[in-house]
């Protein structure tokens, strides 16, 4: 590999995590601002799926990742920044990130929350140094704008992901495969 191609080939895999982290409070205020965007993310959440009053009030805690921006150009990756609410109260940060490999092109923002419906899944999610969503995870669809699924499964799942307010072009949200880690902002 030549001296030039490396450097186009570094280029290209570092811009999409470079990418993922614009625009996400890196270096911000720290708490205060955090906690202001899952506010905000909330009440937009429950404003545009009002169902989701629902599941937050029967959610032993919920985490907020206000903003996740994603990134990919064969090589991507995610980022973002939220809060854990046990009875509406922050009791944690976290950041999220994720990296993928694959046909994938273009960049997006979206926010999403993690509803934990048993005391057992929000204490293993925060025992834990590093929980990476997986099987345990069940995604509340969407089907339009206005329009929200849940069903008795996925009340009884240990943890309900709900993802919304999309914006930009790429294929895809998901969170599964996602590493959360407790920060200090």
């Amino acid at each position: 590999m030549t001296a030039f191609s490396r450097r186009r080939f570094l280029a290209a895999a570092s811009a999409p995590l470079a990418l993922a982290a614009c625009g996400n409070g890196v270096g911000s205020p720290g708490g205060e601002m955090i906690d202001a965007r899952v506010d905000a993310a909330i009440a937009f959440m429950e404003d545009t799926l009002p169902e989701t009053r629902d599941l937050r009030a029967r959610s032993a805690g919920m985490l907020m990742m206000p903003l996740m921006t994603e990134a990919g150009l064969g090589i991507g990756g995610a980022f973002g920044r939220g809060a854990l609410r046990v009875d509406g109260v922050t009791v944690d940060y976290y950041s999220a990130t994720a990296a993928s490999v694959g046909l994938q092109i273009g960049a997006q923002q979206y926010a999403h929350a993690l509803f934990f419906m048993t005391p057992a899944a929000l204490s293993n999610f925060r025992q834990s140094p590093g929980w990476v969503a997986g099987a345990d995870l069940e995604y509340a669809a969407s089907s339009n704008a206005r329009a929200f699924t849940t069903d008795t499964t996925s009340l009884t799942t240990p943890v309900v992901a709900v993802i919304f307010g999309q914006a930009g072009l790429l294929a895809g949200a998901t969170i599964e495969g996602q590493k959360y880690n407790r920060i200090i902002p």
